[in-house]
């Protein structure tokens, strides 16, 4: 069996068997106590006694960045022997720690994406460093404070600044004592705290980082090469989330590697096929490619383990979501429409952590962490696309940061361009517009309504989609087609309801399929109606022509049909699409305008694909997959999601709800001259509400065409932007009469 000598720092002395996959060598491990002397001593003692030596904590070479030096403690140490290859760890270390990296990524994909990390030292973990820094572009060195006593502040380690330190650094190193490049325990007499707050994730040395860092770690992911059992325990108590331990662990049960790379050097030259060989990087290349091993991953608080974590986008529905939130209450103060344009600027901000989350099948438990941008709908719907993609690429390098590896985007963030097809392809973690659960929890929503009205023949029904060609429409029309076989579809695409229309007759022979571009009196014979628009600023539907005891289910978000409008119809359900119950003690930290425990739909397939572990760009795009609309809803039933209660307005609908609306319905029903008396006053009543949608007014199309074309010359664009400031809130340039633009058109 092979012989190793391992000289370290400490006092410890003790011999075990190592072993990397079948092969084994004895280890002699013997401290000399930072004295020089004894580590001379026992360099004679064992040269030619052993076939490798190695020298733990007490480096033959210092790097840093770019630089290289050779120390002189080390390399006069390891001159002491003239028969035994002395090594310190540096053949290997860089390679090790590099595909360590990449192992632990794989394992635990996104855990270092986007994260700050904290190298504590970067001496000597330029492999190290070098990993992180290509899955984060935030990487600082704590080396100035360790060596120098420079003051704790982020910046002063920066790899800009070390790139033109490295070098002088490395000259004062070169020749200081042990002391300066391994401080004793108890040297420390200050614990930092700036630069640990700022990290997320501490890289570097075990010993090193217990010695310097404060004894809050909470949240903090430690990476570290080797650790022994105490410095677990001492992580854990300081209350740091994850340990990574890189090095291969070189005892048979024990998962965590408490040995050096200095270590697994001497193993590997003591392992060589030709003692005589040349200690080559190739060489080491070869050796190293024979290692099977995985880092260890250790979770070190018992409620962090096993979570899996995913974000989710919101934005401000209206201007009286910013008004509302307590950072910004101030701006009530300011004209709106100031408010308005500026928030839109504002970068995505963390609002709320989603917890308690669990899957009652599988036991799998979620958290959810929230982002909100600034934008209303009408200021996405108003911008290039590129304005908002760029947004929600930053709200997904941050949701990275907090360890999601999947974001679901809400509302109108959904909508703008290509419907996260983009976003998908420039984000590093999954994306989901969420709009497959949206369609499934809708027609389950539209169901349960129906039911509630009375209704107990489906089939014997008739169905409308206004906004039939987008992306939700589109599925939904197809998918009602198969439960209700007399459909009709609105949109102001006709090129595009002609082809859905032939799609869904072949789909579903014998279905009825009428086609329109306004609702108009097709909506009298109509049991449900099914509003999933994006427009602005015009009547989506006329409620007075609505059949008695109809339902309508608003998609839209903000929602198509205004609260004035439905209430002059009482005995029309006029509802929310369906709200989803996640299972377990939801909280969700923050007012998403719901109550307790009830997620939107589009969140909702966020956090149900979490519970599931399909961290995958699931719905993208304006075409939805009907399989994949199915396969939603059996996770939905797998996990034990629920259609929350049916709300109008913000308000659950009761038994007793449904029953006065099925008795108004009845009564007008059996009355012909009453519904048409009933309809005529409404429809009068109607004509004298502004003309909107999504909350927004119609005003002066003509204004609004006039700016919209001067946006387009790059000159005049800059003056308009000058000129909205001072425009009148009477002058709702960008609200429409008659069909939207293209850029505008309805999802």
């Amino acid at each position: 069996m092979n012989r190793c000598l391992v000289i370290h720092l400490g006092e410890q002395n003790e011999n075990f068997t190592a072993q990397l996959g079948d092969r084994r060598a004895e280890v002699l491990w013997r401290g000399c106590g930072r004295d020089l002397d004894r580590a001379q001593a026992l360099v004679r003692e064992h040269d030619g006694m052993v076939d490798a030596i190695a020298l733990d904590g007490i480096p033959k070479d210092l790097e840093l960045g770019d630089a290289h030096r050779r120390y002189q403690i080390g390399q006069d140490l390891a001159a002491v022997a003239t028969r035994t290859p002395v090594v310190d760890g540096s053949g290997v270390r860089p390679g090790l720690e590099r595909w360590s990296v990449v192992l632990a990524d794989r394992a635990q994909p996104g855990i270092f994406s986007q994260k700050r990390v904290l190298m504590v030292p970067g001496l000597n973990h330029v492999g190290l460093a070098r990993a992180l820094g290509r899955l984060t572009p935030r990487v600082d060195y704590f080396d100035p404070e360790i060596f120098f006593g420079l003051p704790d502040v982020p910046g002063l380690g920066s790899p800009e600044t070390l790139g033109t330190a490295d070098a002088p650094t490395l000259e004062v190193l070169k020749d200081a004592p042990i002391e300066k490049i391994w401080p004793p325990r108890g040297a420390w007499t200050r614990r930092a705290t700036t630069h640990f707050r700022w990290a997320d994730v501490i890289a570097g040395d075990s010993a090193m980082i217990r010695h310097v860092a404060p004894l809050d770690l909470r949240k903090k992911t430690v990476v570290v090469p080797s650790a022994t059992e105490e410095d677990v325990a001492d992580f854990r108590a300081r209350g740091a989330t994850i340990l990574v331990v890189l090095m291969p662990s070189l005892e048979d049960g024990v998962a965590v590697a408490r040995h050096s790379a200095a270590v697994i050097e001497a193993l590997l030259v003591a392992w060589r096929d030709d003692p005589a060989a040349s200690l080559t990087e190739d060489a080491y290349l070869n050796l190293m490619a024979e290692i099977s091993w995985s880092p260890a991953i250790r979770y070190l608080q018992a409620d962090e383990e096993g979570i899996n974590r995913f974000a989710f986008v919101i934005h401000p529905l209206d201007i009286g979501f910013v008004h509302r939130h307590p950072d910004f209450k101030w701006t009530k103060f300011f004209p709106d429409r100031v408010v308005e344009e500026t928030a839109a600027y504002l970068r995505p901000m963390y609002v709320g952590r989603i917890a308690g989350g669990r899957s009652p099948t599988t036991g799998q438990r979620i958290e959810g962490h929230l982002f909100a941008l600034g934008s209303t709908p009408r200021q996405m719907m108003r911008r290039s696309p590129r304005f908002t993609y760029n947004r929600l690429n930053d709200a997904a390098r941050m949701a990275e940061r907090f360890g999601c590896r999947l974001m679901g985007l809400g509302a109108f963030t959904s909508v703008v361009g290509d419907a996260g097809a983009t976003v998908a392809h420039e984000a590093s973690i999954a994306i989901t517009s969420g709009n497959s659960l949206t369609v499934a929890a809708t027609l389950e929503a539209a169901k349960q309504a129906v039911v509630n009205m009375g209704a107990t023949d489906l089939t014997k029904g008739r169905a409308m989609i206004i906004g039939a060609t987008g992306s939700i429409g589109a599925v939904c029309s197809r998918l009602l087609a198969q439960a209700i076989h007399d459909v009709v579809l609105v949109s102001i695409e006709p090129e595009k309801l002609i082809d859905l229309k032939r799609t869904m007759e072949k789909e579903t022979p014998g279905t009825r399929v009428t086609i329109a571009l306004r609702p108009g009196d097709l909506a009298e014979d109509c049991d449900l109606v099914v509003t999933a628009t994006s427009a602005f600023g015009q009547r989506i539907l006329d409620i007075s022509t609505c059949k008695p005891g109809a339902v309508i289910c608003d998609v839209a978000r903000p929602p198509d049909i205004g609260a004035k409008e439905a209430a002059l119809r009482p005995d029309v359900a006029v509802i929310e699409s369906g709200e989803v119950l996640i299972p377990g003690d939801i909280d969700i930290g923050y007012d998403i305008g719901l109550p307790k425990g009830t997620a939107y739909a589009c969140l909702a397939e966020t956090a149900l694909l979490a519970m599931e572990g399909r961290f995958e760009s699931y719905t993208l795009g304006r075409e939805i997959d009907v399989d994949r609309v199915k396969e939603i809803y059996r996770l939905f039933k797998k996990h034990d999601f629920q259609i929350a209660g049916l709300r109008s307005f913000g308000k659950v609908l009761g038994e007793k709800d449904f029953a006065e609306k099925r008795r108004l319905a009845a009564e007008l029903s059996a009355d012909p001259e009453r519904l048409a008396r009933t309809r005529a006053d409404v429809s009068a009543r109607i004509a004298d509400m502004p003309v909107e949608a999504k909350g927004v007014p119609s005003g002066n199309g003509t204004i609004r065409r006039l700016v919209g074309l001067a946006e387009r010359i790059p000159p005049v664009s800059n003056v308009v932007q000058r000129l909205r400031v001072f425009r009148s809130e009477d002058d709702e340039y960008d609200d429409l009469e008659g069909p939207p633009p293209r850029s505008r058109r309805r999802v």
